[in-house]
Parts: C-alpha cells; structure tokens; sequence
C-alpha cells in the first residue's frame, strides 16, 4: 500500500515549509478532507529552485542510458502499483476507479516512452555549403525547469512533463495544482525509489501559485517552463516569462468541435461521443464541447445520446458500478449549472439531467441538450462537465466556419465514412489534433498539442522531447 508523503520534497528529502503552513486536500465526493499537506511560499520555491540549479550540471552530464533505465524502473513501479495509484488519484479528484487506473496505465506509458526517447537524441556533422567550415551541431539540456500540472489528469500530467525533462538531461521544479498534490507526491517518491538523484526532481505544493512561481520564472535561473492549464493563466505566466525570456510550452483551454455529417456510421459517432464527452465526467481540455450534428441524422443522434448519457451511473468513483464520479469542487459544478441554465433560457430542449441532486458531494448528472442557440455562453467557454450541447448544420462550409469561431483550437472530433470529405475537412480545421471517427486521440507516442490560444508546442511523441533540449553549432574551419 502507497503511504503518500504530505511533505515538500526538496533536494531529495521530505521537508516542511518554511513560510508555509499546511493546506487541506478535500475529497470530492465527500467533502471530507483527505489530508493536510504542506503549503509552500516564496522561500520555499527558492529552495527547490536551489535544488534544482545545483543539481543541474551533473545532471546534465548522465549518460542517456542511465537516465533511461531510471525512468524504466519508474514506469515498472507505476504499474506495479497500479491499484494503489488508482484509488489515490480518485480519492482526491473524483473519477471513478476504471478510469483511474486506465490513467495510471497512460502516466507510465510516458515513462516507457521518453525512457526510449532518452537514448536516441542525436545531432549532426557535415560540410557547410561554402565549403569553408565543417558544422558540428549538439543537442544538451535546456536547463532548469518549471513544471505546472492541473488538476484533472494529477498522474499523467506529471509523467508527460517530468519524462522528457529527464529524458534532456534538465532538473525540475513541479507545482501540481493544489486540488490534487498527493499524486504528484507519490510520484515524487517512485522516482527517488526508481534512482533519481536528489535535487533533479522538486515537488512544491501550494495554494499560493502566484507567490511562489512568479519570483522563478522573472529570477532568470529558471530556463523553461511547461504549464498545462487555462488560457487566462497561461497569458499571465508569458507575461511573466519574458523578462528573462524563459523558453516555453503551453498546453491551455479547448473549446472542440464534434461534427457528424449525414453519412456517419451513428453507432461509431455515440461511442465516439461517449469517450469525447465523458472521459474524466468531461473536465478535460480534450473534451467535446460543441457538438455540430447534420440535420438529417440529428434528431436520431439526439435521442441515442440521451439514452446512453442517462443510464450511466453517478455516484463516488471509489464504488464498484459508477460510470460518473463528483466534479472537482463546488465552483466547477456551479459553472456547468449556470450554462445549462444560460441554455435553456435561450430555449433550448433538456433531454436528460440538468438538475443537480441534492446531498454531500459535488456531483452533476449527464445532461443533453438539443436546439441550442449558437449565442449561448456554453459556445465560447469551457464547458468542464458532463454536459453536450447539440446544435444542427447543413453544410460543410457551414459548420467549418462555425467549428472554427472560436479563439482555441486544440482538437476536432469529425464522423464521416467519406474519405475524401474527412481529408477536406481535417485540413479547414483550425485544430492541432483531429480525431476521425475516434473520440479519443491522446497517446504517449503521438504530439499532443494545439493552434490559436490552445497554446505553444507541443508534448508526448518524438518531438516531446524537443522542448527540453537546445542547439548548439560549431563551426570548424576545413584545413
């Protein structure tokens, strides 16, 4: 059984905060708290700051090898543990036991990967077209990181970060979002199980982000910083960023288009929606929010989507037989209530859900909507419940124009059984994935990423590791 560590680890040991206090971990489904855990302030940034650039030179010297075989244990301990993980994880943040353990699965999958990755970076020599210098061209680490997890995936988040940091060669200090620090936590203390060397990972929990981050990403010593979060944050934290010029990725909102088009095999479409929709009660960036049926086929869409949303099971994701668990907290499931609300006003026809039931916890049952007007709020935020709102379209360049209104552009879902038209139709996306005829598209091995306000490059894949690295060239006179 996992003892999760409540501490701040800094430079390879579990300490107290130094100007922090503790701060409460609360269970979702509850409202019970789970644990106390230490809340960090400026000074205790800059120690793990510390850590990290003391670390950062020695670490930057380890054979790829070594680093590989690190983050090969790891990913074995993970699965291992994968039940122990599982049950954290949805103790803290809500979903329900399968869907945490399917995330263990792909939090390790990241630590085989870059483990992979790790001994493959490679650079290049050649003759310079002039014919007057040799190039010499290395890769080496960027430097000292600051990682900054959310909430809503609390291990593969952390894993999609820290394996290719490691993977580079670069030290490490990670902020998870205050919601959900015990998994970060546990994993903190895989990684010094699996061999990691003290001061390349430091693990800063806090209610104070701002306090703690800001001073390290305008100090200069930080170099890269890789955040997954909202837009309006993630705004901030480039604001902040280019004082010293912190080299950057952004993973931020979403706002993703669901098309069907009249030729769509409907049951690929509802188990696509299904997984799109409802994959972590739908607090996902991925999540489809705005779904563009064809009018044709909208009504029977409509109606099969309400039968499959309203026979899944609500309840504490910890309980055998749930389907959906609590959302994160009061303030999420307030948010979704309001646009339903916001919807229905507006005239929009409720299928099934929309009423909040009563009792401890902070849960909200599949609802769907149909006849939704295009200006209702839900259009243009974030929905983060599990909520589909379905609007009809006639045409192709009507719904890519619509598809495309809006500032984020991180994925597309397209249902089609012609091949040409999903080729046409990815390509008018202004989207940095698609999934087509799938509702799930996020994969170790694949670059998971977006356009427009959806952020700045790009992680998992062979270019994950591309963010934590830097060129160096030399020049070598020929002789």
């Amino acid at each position: 059984m996992i003892t999760t560590p409540t501490q701040l680890f800094i430079g390879g040991a579990w300490v107290d905060a130094v100007d922090g206090g503790t701060m409460a971990v609360d269970d979702p489904a509850t409202g019970e708290v789970l644990a106390q855990v230490a809340d960090a302030g400026p000074k205790d940034g800059r120690l793990a700051e510390d850590a990290a650039v003391d670390a950062q030179e020695q670490w930057g010297r380890t054979a790829p090898r070594t680093r590989s075989e690190i983050l090969r244990r790891a990913h074995e301990i993970i699965l291992d543990r994968t039940d122990e993980l599982a049950r954290l994880m949805t103790s803290e943040m809500g979903k329900p036991l399968t869907e945490a353990r399917g995330e263990v699965a792909y939090a390790a999958e990241f630590f085989r990967w870059f483990s992979e990755e790790a001994v493959r970076v490679e650079g290049g020599y050649g003759t310079l077209p002039d014919g007057r210098n040799r190039m010499l061209l290395g890769r080496r680490p960027v430097g000292p990181c600051l990682l900054i997890t959310p909430w809503n995936f609390p291990l593969a988040m952390g894993t999609r970060k820290i394996g290719p940091a490691i993977a580079a060669g670069c030290t490490m200090v990670l902020k998870p979002a205050p919601q959900t620090p015990l998994s970060s936590l546990a994993l903190a203390a895989i990684l010094k199980e699996a061999g990691l060397p003290d001061g390349v990972l430091n693990v800063v929990t806090t209610s104070r982000a701002g306090e703690v981050c800001e001073p390290l990403l305008r100090g200069g010593r930080i170099r890269k910083l890789s955040f997954t979060g909202s837009t309006a944050v993630g705004r901030l934290l480039l604001a902040q960023c280019a004082d010293t010029v912190v080299r950057t990725s952004m993973e931020l909102g979403g706002n993703a288009p669901f098309i069907v088009f009249d030729d769509a095999d409907l049951d690929v479409a509802l188990d696509g929606a299904m997984v799109a929709k409802m994959r972590n009660m739908g607090e996902a960036c991925t999540a489809a929010n705005r779904f563009f049926v064809h009018r044709s086929v909208a009504e029977e869409f409509a109606r099969r989507l309400a039968d499959r949303m309203g026979a899944l099971v609500v309840g504490p994701g910890t309980r055998d037989g749930v389907d959906v668990g609590p959302l994160i907290d009061a303030a999420g499931r307030a948010k979704v209530e309001e646009l339903v609300s916001d919807a229905l006003e507006r005239g929009a026809r409720l299928l099934v859900g929309g009423r909040t039931p009563e009792g401890p916890g902070c849960f909200y049952p599949p609802t769907v909507l149909t006849d939704v007007d295009p200006g209702s709020r839900l259009m243009e935020t974030e929905i983060f419940g599990p909520m589909a709102a379905i609007l009809t379209f006639d045409e192709e360049d009507e719904v890519v124009r619509r598809a495309n209104d809006t500032p984020w552009g991180l994925v597309g879902y397209l249902f089609t059984e012609n091949l040409d038209r999903a080729l046409r139709i990815s390509e008018c996306l202004e989207v940095g994935m698609v999934g087509l005829n799938t509702g799930l598209v996020s994969n170790p091995a694949a670059p998971f990423g977006g356009v427009k306000q959806s952020g700045l490059g790009r992680e998992g894949g062979r270019v994950g590791i591309e963010e934590f690295l830097e060129y160096q060239y030399l020049a070598i006179p020929v002789r």
